[in-house]
């Protein structure tokens, strides 16, 4: 059988205005990964909108790590640079410094903790200093390359 596990969800433009919907009403999506690279499913909620239920599940029924996914304009005015200055990883993941919101959480791993940190990197008119550095969340800088396949970070 040649059938997409993907086909019950209708063509590729239908799923991405599904997706895009799907954000506008705060809820997350499933996006799948090539298979030529690290062949995963990406669990994915706007930051703007998530909350620590939200959270909790990521961390319960994803691997417990969470990223932030920024881009490149704000890595630069949060003061976020790479992780590391030659990154030898096999996908090049486009990791940040850690960060945790400065003021407002307790150990930082809580949800709701990581939920506040999220919302202090995305608000508007954030500063470096709203976040310390480093600490338990891990942002990654997005690419600015056209599509999905060919912008994909993690």
């Amino acid at each position: 059988m040649n059938q997409s596990i993907l086909s019950p969800f209708g063509d590729a433009e239908t799923r991405v205005v599904a997706a895009i919907e799907a954000f506008k009403q705060g809820n997350g999506v499933l996006v799948l990964d090539d298979e030529d690279r690290e062949n995963e499913g990406d669990l994915i909620f706007p930051a703007e909108t998530i909350n620590a239920e939200q959270m909790t599940m990521l961390i319960r029924y994803g691997s417990g790590i969470v990223c932030l996914c920024l881009t490149e304009q704000l890595c630069q005015a949060l003061d976020l640079p790479p992780m590391v200055q030659d990154n030898t990883s096999v996908n090049k993941t486009a990791f940040t410094v850690t960060i945790e919101a400065a003021k407002g959480v307790a150990t930082g791993v809580s949800a709701k903790d990581r939920v506040t940190t999220i919302k202090a990197a995305v608000a508007d008119g954030a500063k470096p200093n709203d976040l310390s550095r480093p600490r338990t969340y891990f942002p990654i800088t997005s690419c600015r390359r056209g599509s999905i396949k060919s912008s994909w970070t993690h």
